[in-house]
């Protein structure tokens, strides 16, 4: 599937956004599919299947720079997750609206729930992309796999992609990714996209973006990146918990524009003039004689110049032009023939 993609493929993540609110869930879908782009992902999971509620320090989130200073990993799940009973109607939306509705699964209770839906495909967490356990599971359904690869060495994630590999997975997107809330442009490190094509060839190569702006997506489709996934929200003025690193209708329609007007001027390997370059060529330079001159006159540099347009005689002539004598008389502004002179 991914393998075969003729523009960028651009995945909406809806993540927290729906402010535990179906109604407003289902409006994300809305405007997800009037934002023309491709999938719409959801993250299936419970406070309990992805943590324990416990108040220990090392359950506390603390560092001033997060969004979620201050909370225990299950308060903050506990206010993020999608209840599953939401998934197969915010599927089901996605599908009546030409979207791919699919999901992140974080313990083998999601896939068995999900395997039940029918999604296309998987997306693996940067946080579990070396649960080599939970890797195995999703790779035993023989479907795709979308995996960020934030924070994971290039050793590990190898054995992650063998382990995907070995245990039935297809085909395999893995997205460059920098696991930070909104992430800063210098720690993206987009050049990594290049090198992840040499190291997986196997694999179709994208970009999970948590900067903001467009910036860093579009520019990533510069260097091969062909999956896109970016957070999405009606407005970050309804404050969610991911809502301030999410974009809003307006920037993603502008995303999915720019990154398929870039795509598209990729292009291929070329060298000369296009079909539509046909009409410049006439304005190219030649030489031309610039001051009359009489018959049996010698060819100079202030009688003989390269200017624009190109219809006399190339200019890299030019040197075997000068010192010769003209058979013709010409006037200025003629441009310069082989017939004109020896």
């Amino acid at each position: 599937m991914f393998k075969e993609l003729t523009k960028p493929f651009i995945i909406a993540e809806m993540s927290s956004n729906h402010n535990q609110s179906l109604e407003r869930a289902l409006l994300l879908v809305e405007e997800a599919a009037m934002c023309a782009v491709d999938a719409l992902k959801i993250q299936t999971y419970t406070p309990d299947t992805i943590t324990i509620d416990s108040d220990r320090d090392e359950f506390l989130i603390k560092d001033k720079d997060s969004l979620w200073n201050g909370e225990t990993l299950y308060s903050l799940y506990k206010k993020a997750y999608t209840p599953w009973n939401w998934d197969k109607p915010i599927f089901d939306k996605c599908a009546e609206l030409g979207l791919i509705g699919f999901s992140t699964p974080f313990d083998f209770s999601a896939v068995d729930f999900l395997e039940n839906l029918n999604v296309p495909f998987y997306k693996i967490s940067s946080f579990e992309n070396y649960d080599l356990p939970l890797l195995k599971y999703v790779a035993k359904t023989r479907k795709p796999v979308i995996m960020s690869t934030g924070m994971i060495k290039l050793d590990e994630l190898k054995e992650s992609v063998s382990a995907l590999k070995e245990n039935g997975c297809p085909e395999m997107v893995l997205l460059k990714c920098t696991s930070t809330y909104p992430a800063d442009p210098k720690d993206t490190n987009l050049v990594t996209i290049t090198d992840m094509q040499k190291q997986f060839p196997d694999c179709v190569i994208g970009l999970s973006d948590h900067t903001l702006g467009t910036a860093i997506s579009v520019a990533s489709i510069a260097l091969g990146a062909k999956v896109i996934e970016k957070h999405f929200t009606l407005s970050r003025a309804e404050v969610g918990v991911d809502s301030a690193f999410s974009m809003e209708p307006d920037e993603i329609r502008k995303l999915v524009s720019d990154v398929n007007t870039v795509y598209q001027s990729l292009g291929s390997i070329f060298y000369g003039h296009t079909e539509a370059e046909i009409p410049s060529l006439k304005f190219r330079r030649s030489l031309y004689i610039v001051k009359d001159i009489k018959k049996g006159e010698i060819f100079t540099a202030e009688n003989v110049k390269s200017i624009r347009p190109a219809n006399g005689l190339p200019t890299r002539i030019y040197e075997e032009i000068i010192g010769k004598k003209a058979v013709i008389s010409i006037a200025a502004g003629t441009p310069l023939k082989r017939n004109m002179y020896n």
